[in-house]
Parts: structure tokens; C-alpha cells; sequence
């Protein structure tokens, strides 16, 4: 075995499995990404006549990407505000060692937070939340977040204004 495949030495700390490489992107490929991310409902027949390739050649590019993991699937872009989501925030948190996996999974299941990440520096997970107020944030910071084993604590900072054009559901 190639010492780059092992997960651990003789005596010595664990490491992290090495994760199999992305497949490279040919340059259909990319404009097809490209054009799914403007338009998620572009129908097959319309992309390939916008790559000038062949339906046929569209089909199975667009099944090949959703295979391999490239596509995830198919997202609805939001207005939050509009949606009914008047208050956004990241929030920080710091929790205690191995504790990401019981963290992570109560994050999950919680339906305001749309993302979260495992970070280095100043804490250790940031999530954004939407909720329709106020109280909606206040009931989930105390009762939801604190309550999670592990969480040390946590620090809310409100979204005023977003630059991003489009905002994703979940």
C-alpha cells in the first residue's frame, strides 16, 4: 500500500482517508453547469441546442454529471424576505472536542438552519439561519442551539443586507 492511501502509521496519529478526485470538467461540461446554475428548468432540448450539441450527447452529459456527483439536483432560488423569512443571522458556535458529529446531526434537523460549516479560528462552526422574526430567532438560539450537547456557546450576528443575487432554500 502506498503510503498516501494509509489511514494510519505504526504508533502514529490517525489521518483522514484521502477522498477519490473530482472527475475533470471538459468544457461542455462546465457551460452545461454553467447553465443550470442560470436555469435550473432549462429543458434538455434547450441546452443542447444552446451548446449546439446533440440531445442525445445533452442526455447523457447531464446523466454522467448527476452519477458522478457534479449535479446535486435541482434548487428553487429565493427571495427570503418575500418568502417569509424577515431576519437572517449567522451564528457562531463553540463546542467541545469530538463533538462535531452530535452538533452536526442536531443541525440538521433543525429546518431555519439552510448551511453550516466545521471552521478553523475564533469557533468552530458557523450557520446561517432564517426565521420569520425576532421571537423565532430568540426561542431557537436558547432553546434549540443551547441545548445541543456540546455547544460551549454562541454569538449571533444579524444580516442587514445580503450581496448575493440569488439565495438558495436549503
Amino acid at each position: 500500500m502506498d503510503s498516501d492511501e494509509r489511514t494510519s502509521t505504526p504508533g502514529g496519529p490517525r489521518r483522514p482517508e484521502r477522498r477519490p478526485s473530482a472527475p475533470a470538467l471538459d468544457e461542455i461540461d462546465q457551460r452545461i453547469v454553467e447553465e443550470l446554475s442560470r436555469d435550473a428548468r432549462v429543458s434538455v432540448r434547450a441546452l443542447a441546442e444552446r451548446l449546439h450539441i446533440s440531445r442525445a450527447n445533452a442526455y447523457s452529459r447531464l446523466d454522467r454529471l448527476l452519477e458522478d456527483g457534479v449535479v446535486r439536483g435541482f434548487t428553487v432560488r429565493l427571495d427570503p424576505v418575500k418568502a417569509g423569512f424577515g431576519t437572517s443571522v449567522y451564528v457562531t458556535l463553540k463546542i467541545e472536542q469530538n463533538s462535531w458529529r452530535t452538533v452536526c446531526d442536531r443541525l440538521r434537523g433543525l429546518p431555519a438552519v439552510r448551511h453550516f460549516a466545521l471552521l478553523g479560528g475564533d469557533f468552530d462552526v458557523l450557520a446561517l439561519v432564517r426565521v420569520r422574526d425576532a421571537a423565532e430567532l430568540r426561542a431557537l438560539v436558547l432553546h434549540e442551539f443551547h441545548s445541543i450537547p456540546g455547544v460551549r456557546s454562541t454569538r449571533t450576528l444579524v444580516i442587514f443586507e445580503e450581496s448575493a443575487d440569488d439565495l438558495l432554500l436549503g
